[in-house]
């Protein structure tokens, strides 16, 4: 069994429950998000500032690294999600509201949706015994649309 394959088994392990695939199809991606939302709020050294670049470019591809290492198809989904979310972040930095600000209250109120989740499952969160299922719950999440798609991850 590849890597990838085993770790989405596993993970898939304690998210049966429908209310819970619900609730983490919208609040894993929304972490996901509001994480690079947040990399990206952090003041950057001037260097970085001169490219234009803040924390959540420079972090994003050692991440997307690793998705290409478990998959190609799901390191490209996360490339998708990634562009998707830079772009929903420009879009932040147009209201009045600073982005950090949002990023830190959708990203409390996903976690909490992510435990009740949780609680209704009645199994703890995969990553309380591999942190690494922090990175594995996106790729669980475009492994479901990925599915659909007839594409192999």
């Amino acid at each position: 069994m590849r890597q990838i394959e085993f770790l989405l088994n596993e993970y898939g392990e304690s998210h049966k429950n429908k209310t819970n695939i619900i609730i983490h199809a919208i609040a894993v991606p929304a972490i996901y998000f509001v994480t690079l939302g947040l990399l990206w709020s952090l003041p950057t050294p001037n260097f970085l500032d001169y490219f234009d670049l803040t924390w959540a470019h420079v972090l994003v591809i050692p991440v997307l690294y690793y998705y290409f290492k478990l998959s190609g198809p799901i390191g490209a989904a996360m490339t998708l999600l990634s562009i998707v979310s830079f772009f929903g972040i420009k879009l932040l930095e147009g209201l009045s509201i600073p982005v950090w600000q949002v990023c830190v209250a959708l990203f409390v109120v996903m976690w909490i949706l992510q435990f009740v989740g949780h609680h209704v499952e009645g199994k703890k969160p995969s990553f309380l015994k591999d942190i690494q299922f922090l990175l594995i719950g996106p790729a669980w999440w475009w492994g479901h649309w990925l599915k659909r798609l007839n594409i192999n991850y």
